[in-house]
């Protein structure tokens, strides 16, 4: 948490300028494209982690696809995964959150900007709304963020089970799924410190339909599971 205190220090002066932008970027009737909301804050984000003394290397953009319509699937490691993930991808995406943090200030104003969903983990029926939004949203050209294994692993690189029921949407929508390995992301806000940190985002090749045609959502999840977890392995 030293470091969250230190970036709102550096950005003091121009954090009312930075909301009050991300904040009529997230309304309904802003008229700029997604990728334009996108870009401002990417670019937002980009100063931010700089400021805050953290480094991203990222590999394989390469491997997310050309064509818009499909969703990435990350490791959970805490805070700071948000930033890496919108830092590390050009494309645009919409990010799923948990109820109880979507009216955090400033997460609220961040989702509405990406057109993000909550999920009311308790409500069956609110997450059968939430998986069916994304299905269509996904087929008409949208991108998607989901953490599957649904909480923050607190186990520094080594990541939890993934829950098979988040790999719906892209079933139901059969488009292509992108892995995603996250490095070292619980570093910069979990660690008492401010000194220099790395993180690293791995942008896996991914996984399309006709290969995971037929495939239970457990199967699934334990593949893309096991894929992010060897990613990880290779740079302990």
């Amino acid at each position: 948490m030293n470091r969250i205190a230190y970036m709102v220090i550096r950005n003091i002066f121009h954090a009312p300028v930075w909301f009050y932008r991300v904040w009529k970027y997230g309304k309904d009737e802003d008229s700029h494209t997604e990728q334009e909301r996108y870009d401002y804050l990417r670019q937002l984000v980009k100063k931010i982690n700089k400021t805050g003394r953290v480094t991203l290397e990222i590999y394989g953009v390469e491997n997310l696809p050309e064509k818009n319509g499909f969703v990435m699937f990350p490791n959970h490691q805490g805070l700071f995964d948000a930033l890496a993930l919108i830092e590390a991808s050009p494309k645009p995406f919409g990010a799923v959150i948990k109820k109880e943090a979507a009216n955090i200030i400033l997460v609220k104003q961040v989702i509405r900007l990406l057109h993000g969903l909550s999920l009311d983990r308790q409500d069956t029926r609110n997450a059968m709304m939430v998986i069916k939004q994304i299905t269509e949203e996904v087929n008409n050209g949208r991108n998607y963020v989901i953490f599957p294994e649904g909480t923050r692993s607190r186990k520094g690189n080594e990541i939890l089970e993934f829950k098979a029921g988040t790999f719906k949407c892209a079933v139901n929508a059969k488009c292509p799924i992108v892995p995603v390995a996250l490095i070292n992301s619980f570093r910069p806000f979990d660690i008492s410190s401010i000194k220099k940190e790395t993180v690293q985002v791995h942008f896996l090749e991914p996984i399309l339909y006709k290969q995971y045609m037929g495939m239970k959502t457990l199967e699934i999840a334990h593949l893309v599971h096991d894929k992010i977890q060897e990613e990880i392995n290779k740079f302990k």
